[in-house]
């Protein structure tokens, strides 16, 4: 067995660390085609259904497998995460080719689109948690909120550019053929990952004989220990409520109460991806000198605010800065939450703590998602973002919490 500190320093520098880079190299190609995945499937539903409800549905399918997290995280713990990681993207990239298809032949019917949102979010829930679990095996210790930093930065690079070009395909096509292209995206992110050397076989070995149960169990434990993994969790619970009701209603509030085209909803979502991008370039800069309560508590209150005052415009210019102004804040608290977890986390534990994390945090989802289809079939999408930008505005003062300040 190699000590591991000894595996860590044989880890090299991040500058030369071109594992890790080729790694959040492929996430980037597959969060651009997940970006162009969550504009189409709304004009998709649109198209078939015209009902707001029908979009609630399927956001609510798509985010129920949340309810599998700490099931996913004794998955990340117990098998090779390599594997975990192709299998995700393999079938993502086989169930989103079938769905452009049909639609584009328009022999798609609802009860497969719900299936396969359903498939689609499980598979994303294992890929995420692996994901996260295998990061902090690839770089050194001190270079771990820099890449999960640069990784937000990635993430937000797809915001800013997949949108336009999804808008653009879609005017001139259809949302079908964005989602041939939300395939091939999770096909290069398979291909990345195949080329790539991760050495987490080894982690998985000592669980093979546990119980699913008593590895659920540890995670939990755990988690309810470490008073700011906890205080995050909850902080996030409530906001990603209010969130949820806010993403669901987006792209449909824009399309069918505001009336914009979908060139100019994907140019408002990529421009977002400016903000996003500046805020998570920025804090590492601000970790510096400010404690992760007050970049949490800020951030958080900026973010949730700009929603409501989102759900009460009607000009585009200030739709589009009020989206920067809240993809700036939540992109300077990802790194931020996601390096907690990890630096907090013994590393065999760290798919349990991550899994049982998120499904502490978005088990309300798929309520969320499908109660904002009800509330905007009766009161609108205008109120309905509103109220989600309150909650999650209150949701701000639980990072205030005296063990986010050390």
């Amino acid at each position: 067995m190699v000590d591991p500190a000894i595996q860590m320093n044989s880890i090299p520098k991040l500058r030369k660390n071109y594992s890790v880079f080729r790694f959040i190299g492929g996430n980037l190609i597959s969060f651009c085609g997940d970006q162009i995945y969550l504009l189409a499937i709304p004009l998709i539903v649109l198209s078939i259904t015209g009902s707001p409800l029908s979009m609630g549905i399927v956001a609510a399918l798509e985010r129920l497998p949340i309810l599998f997290q700490p099931l996913t995280g004794v998955l990340a713990d117990r098998f090779n995460k390599k594997y975990l990681l192709l299998f995700c993207d393999l079938l993502r990239c086989i169930i989103v080719g079938i769905i452009g298809l049909l639609f584009i032949f328009g022999i798609l019917d609802m009860w497969f689109l719900y299936t396969g949102a359903f498939t689609i979010g499980v598979l994303s829930q294992i890929y995420n948690t692996s994901q996260f679990a295998s990061i902090p095996k690839m770089v050194r210790k001190s270079d771990l909120h820099s890449v999960n930093a640069i990784n937000t930065g990635f993430f937000n690079t797809a915001v800013l550019v997949a949108p336009g070009i999804g808008g653009l395909i879609i005017s001139l096509y259809n949302p079908g053929y964005a989602l041939l292209i939300n395939s091939m995206s999770f096909f290069i992110a398979f291909l990345t990952v195949l080329s790539i050397n991760m050495n987490t076989s080894e982690d998985s070995k000592k669980f093979k004989r546990n119980s699913f149960w008593l590895d659920i169990k540890e995670g939990f434990q755990f988690v309810f220990h470490s008073k700011p993994i906890l205080f995050t969790n909850l902080a996030m619970l409530v906001s990603v409520f209010g969130t949820t009701m806010f993403l669901t209603m987006m792209v449909f509030h824009l399309t069918d109460t505001i009336s914009l085209s979908s060139e100019k909803v994907g140019l408002l979502i990529s421009i977002g991806g400016i903000g996003a991008i500046c805020g998570a370039l920025i804090t590492t800069k601000v970790r510096e000198s400010f404690t992760y309560r007050s970049i949490l508590f800020f951030a958080s209150l900026i973010g949730g605010l700009s929603i409501v005052l989102f759900g009460m415009s009607t000009s585009y210019i200030w739709l589009i800065i009020l989206n920067a102004v809240g993809t700036f804040a939540s992109s300077m608290m990802n790194p931020c939450i996601v390096t907690i977890r990890q630096s907090l986390t013994p590393d065999h534990l760290l798919g349990r703590v991550q899994a049982t994390s998120r499904f502490m945090t978005w088990i309300s989802m798929p309520v969320s998602a499908f109660l904002a289809g009800i509330l905007s079939n009766n009161i609108g999408t205008n109120l309905t973002i509103i109220l989600g930008g309150i909650i999650s505005t209150v949701a701000s003062f639980l990072y205030l919490h005296h063990s986010l300040g050390k």
